[in-house]
């Protein structure tokens, strides 16, 4: 830990990942001779997604001025994540009496204080990043290309769900048409006057 003249502290924090969906990167950059070759080939291009490896840790060096946003924000940026900052969270989790509580903590929380204030411990305290589950979604995260790909899924599951009450529909009306064939030829053959 460094201690600046103004009374500005700084140290490391070490953070854990726990990711459950994958991260998107940046498309890889080729060296065109012209620009109209890097912009077909930025056309072109798509992110690339991968899931992070269980127990990931980073360590980063902040100061205690530093807020949970500016951390997600320096995370991503050391992974080169693409993703918006505002699908993840940062939480604290400690351990009491075998107990463990996770706590989100909100965008003006300095991650370094609290770290100082619960010791050296990681029983006390740890930092975890994990996805941001509000339990509302917040479609301004996504990008373009990412909403167009939840709309075709959901396009896709509409015409499944369609297809299937057509198809029940479709088989009670045929059993409907045979049960009132069968009711009118059984009424003609017991007709007297036949």
């Amino acid at each position: 830990m460094l201690v600046k003249k103004d009374g500005v502290f700084t140290g490391f924090i070490k953070v854990h990942f726990q990711l459950v969906r994958p991260v998107s990167l940046p498309p890889a950059q080729s060296c065109c001779s012209t620009p109209e070759e890097a912009h077909q080939t930025r056309r072109r291009s798509r992110r690339t997604s991968f899931y992070l490896p269980k127990d990931t840790a980073k360590h980063l060096h902040i100061s205690c001025r530093t807020r949970v946003l500016e951390v997600i924000e320096a995370l991503l940026k050391k992974f080169m994540v693409v993703d918006s900052p505002a699908k993840f969270a940062l939480f604290e989790r400690t351990e009491r009496q075998s107990q463990v509580y996770m706590r989100k903590l909100s965008n003006d929380e300095r991650p370094l204080c609290l770290r100082l204030c619960a010791g050296p411990s990681e029983k006390a305290l740890s930092l975890i990043l994990k996805e941001n589950n509000s339990g509302e979604i917040n479609w301004d995260a996504f990008s373009l290309p990412e909403l167009c790909n939840f709309l075709r899924f959901l396009q896709r599951e509409e015409e499944e769900h369609v297809r299937q009450i057509v198809k029940r529909y479709a088989l009670a009306r045929e059993k409907l048409t045979q049960a009132l064939v069968r009711m009118t030829t059984q009424k003609d053959k017991n007709d007297p006057r036949r």
